[in-house]
């Protein structure tokens, strides 16, 4: 926050000497983070409803203000094959809008309050699941203390509110569906030029679909946790997190009962010259009833990009693991619970789930100019044990794969491309065509194929 008020001195400073002021805050990933106190400077206020970006409430302090802003999300997709065709609902065509509107209020340079209603609606999709549909609700609703401490910064947030973790392979807001995941939770971070340590508890939001304002949050299901980063170990970064998953009446294949789930989880993540990678792995322990929990998954991204080439072509090779249940009537579950997946980290199409799984993704990645990348991949899919089932997202088990056939899945081909259009829109297009294996065959599913045509608009 004390960052907000340099940087409007600095722009003042800067226009009385005719040098560059500073830049507007871009549209975020998460809104709540945009520092729009920079429009203190009466130079930069150039687009229009400016005046509703920044609302200066203190004279004299460009860090007490006001500002509202909106997203919108649009989304076609087309999916024939759900499941691999062994459900009910064949083929589908339908539409995910997301709609969400905000208001940002910074009291002075320590506090921040910040609200986000979000309306979610999904016409000609069946069946409507959590993720899909939220009449009009708080999506986000919470109170951030920040101030100075022990030679860093400490951040004191409580309330309703998005949380992710790195490439949010097992912590993430869910971007992917249509409605975001969030959490009742109390949240504390400090920071300094080297370290970052969190603390946090929470209950994660349960959705609805009934009416408004009905999203809930109990102990039925709480996750918590204690995370160290650290930069420049290496040329890298190193992270470490235990986190604790609680779920009440909780079912898998082959256990029932309340799962206390233990995770422990370290990452590896960095860039050197034009070589990128980020490896992460998480051990799981605990119960489900009476049976004891032994899980593990594994999560690799490496990348070279060719910078002197036309259109920079990154070369990347993606390779992943998660355990199933060997001996599903022995007195261990083995099957990997993925938390809080994202919907986007190995496709949109949610035809993989990261449990009982092993993928190996070789992309190659251009950008014919700087706004506009495009992407072509091929997946390479396994079970890691044919005693489990072959699951899809988030863990949903497929009827009649578990104990039957081999561990050969199938393989997919993925095209995207991604467009920033302007500073406030941008678009996506995402086609996937799975071709299964013999056992997801002998279970009765066939060939898929997916197609998701995106428009955002933020302001």
């Amino acid at each position: 926050m004390r960052i907000s008020i340099a940087l409007a001195v600095a722009g003042v400073a800067c226009a009385a000497a005719g040098q560059t002021t500073p830049e507007r805050p871009a549209i975020g990933f998460n809104r709540w983070q945009e520092d729009w106190s920079v429009l203190a400077d009466p130079d930069l206020r150039t687009e229009p409803f400016d005046a509703l970006k920044y609302i200066p409430l203190a004279a004299g302090d460009p860090a007490s203000y006001l500002s509202f802003g909106a997203d919108l999300r649009e989304r076609y997709e087309a999916n024939d094959a759900p499941l691999f065709g062994t459900g009910k609902n064949r083929d589908q065509h339908y539409v995910l809008q997301r709609a969400q509107i905000h208001a940002d209020l910074h009291p002075d340079a320590h506090w921040q309050v910040f609200l986000q209603l979000e309306d979610d609606i999904a016409p000609g999709k069946k069946p409507i699941l959590p993720v899909d549909k939220s009449p009009p609700d708080i999506r986000q609703a919470f109170v951030t203390y920040d101030t100075g401490f022990a030679d860093g910064d400490l951040k004191i947030r409580v309330g309703r509110q998005e949380m992710a973790f790195d490439l949010q392979r097992f912590v993430s807001v869910r971007d992917g569906p249509n409605v975001r995941q969030a959490y009742d939770a109390v949240w504390a971070n400090w920071t300094n030029e080297q370290w970052r340590v969190i603390s946090f508890w929470s209950q994660p939001v349960q959705y609805r679909d009934t009416q408004s304002i009905d999203d809930v949050s109990n102990s039925r299901l709480q996750y918590g946790g204690f995370r160290v980063e650290r930069k420049n170990v290496g040329p890298g970064s190193l992270t470490a997190y235990y986190s604790r998953y609680e779920a009440d009446g909780a079912h898998f294949l082959d256990a029932a009962g309340n799962e206390r789930r233990d995770n422990f989880d370290i990452r590896y993540a960095g860039q050197w010259r034009g070589l990128d990678w980020d490896y992460e792995e998480m051990t799981q322990t605990g119960h489900v009833g009476t049976k004891s929990i032994l899980a593990w998954a594994v999560g690799s991204r490496t990348g070279y990009t060719l910078g002197e080439l036309p259109w920079t072509p990154r070369l990347g090779i993606q390779a992943d693991a998660a355990s199933g249940d060997t001996k599903p009537r022995g007195g261990t579950l083995g099957t990997f619970n993925p938390l809080f997946p994202n919907g986007y980290y190995v496709t949109l199409s949610g035809y993989t789930g990261y449990t009982n799984f092993i993928h190996l993704k070789p992309s190659v990645t251009v950008a014919p100019e700087r706004k506009l990348t495009v992407m072509v991949a091929t997946g390479l899919l396994w079970r890691e044990t044919a005693a489990d089932a072959v699951y899809v997202q988030p863990n949903i088990p497929v009827a009649n794969t578990a104990g039957h056939g081999d561990l050969w899945t199938g393989l997919y081909e993925q095209l995207r491309i991604d467009w920033t259009m302007t500073k406030n829109l941008s678009s996506a297009v995402e086609a996937v065509h799975f071709q299964i294996g013999d056992s997801l065959r002998a279970a009765g599913g066939r060939d898929s194929d997916y197609l998701g045509v995106e428009l955002r608009f933020g302001w």
